[in-house]
């Protein structure tokens, strides 16, 4: 299938095709240098969105790898790998730096006075991945091609003053993250019915926030509150919360299905 009719196929906006047509084009350096070739850093909805396109052009989960820096990081880069290198090796070729802007304390700078300041200097997002703010610091991760430059240049975040310097990967200092676990029984594994658990609303305010156009399920939109869930699924809302779908268990005697979410609070 060629270039223009897969984004055909897989883009569902302007802003999304160019997108994908920048995640083929450094697959196609990929193929045709034999060379390792990474994207700019893609949101999670972003990165589905390409995974997606990589399968319908028959690209096989060996082909590339997902990085951002941690495990359980948002943002990501995918990068593609020449036929001399394997999943195992690709983190030696990794173009992703970690970096820590300390700041005095009383300042207490948050994820939008960072990225603003960021934004500021020229950074666009795509080559920010997630910031990781602390009380008297802020680790973040970003491509290489960025990190020199702020290491020379980023000193000030509103009226803080940073002290900026290369860390390790091992070093990030990721905040714990916080949920709560809500064990329920649902009369369908439709997302309506689901989603009203997980969101704390009535299943008719969840069905018409689906229909709406503002929920995802595994970061794809989804409009169609009979979509049936599954275990491991994640279900967002903008501007409502997130949660996954951590067990399905078996049926009452009333006929209703156990299950547990757990959500993001």
């Amino acid at each position: 299938m060629d270039k223009t009719r897969l984004l055909d196929r897989a883009a569902k906006s302007g802003e999304e095709r160019l997108i994908l047509a920048r995640v083929l084009d450094r697959l196609e350096q990929a193929q045709s240098r034999n060379i390792p070739a990474a994207t700019d850093f893609l949101s999670p909805q972003e990165r589905a969105s390409a995974e997606v396109l990589l399968r319908l052009a028959g690209v096989g989960e060996t082909e590339y790898v997902s990085m951002g820096g941690y495990e359980g990081a948002e943002r990501r880069i995918l990068l593609f790998l020449p036929d001399w290198m394997d999943t195992e090796t690709a983190a030696e070729q990794s173009p992703l730096r970690c970096l820590r802007a300390k700041y005095r304390p009383e300042y207490d700078l948050g994820h939008r006075d960072l990225l603003g300041s960021l934004m500021g200097m020229g950074v666009t997002r795509e080559k920010t991945g997630d910031i990781l703010a602390g009380k008297e610091s802020c680790d973040l991760i970003v491509l290489e091609g960025v990190a020199e430059f702020l290491l020379q240049s980023w000193d000030q975040a509103g009226r803080a003053k940073l002290s900026v310097s290369a860390i390790s990967a091992e070093e990030l200092s990721v905040p714990e993250e916080r949920f709560e676990e809500v064990r329920d029984t649902v009369m369908s594994l439709r997302l309506d019915a689901i989603a009203a658990t997980g969101f704390k609303m009535a299943r008719g305010k969840a069905a018409s926030l689906i229909e709406s156009g503002r929920v995802q399920v595994n970061w794809m939109e989804c409009t169609k509150p009979d979509r049936l869930l599954a275990e491991g699924d994640t279900v967002s809302a903008r501007g409502v919360g997130r949660f996954t779908v951590t067990e399905i268990g078996g049926v009452t005697r009333k006929g209703r299905t156990s299950i547990v979410v757990r959500r993001s609070v």
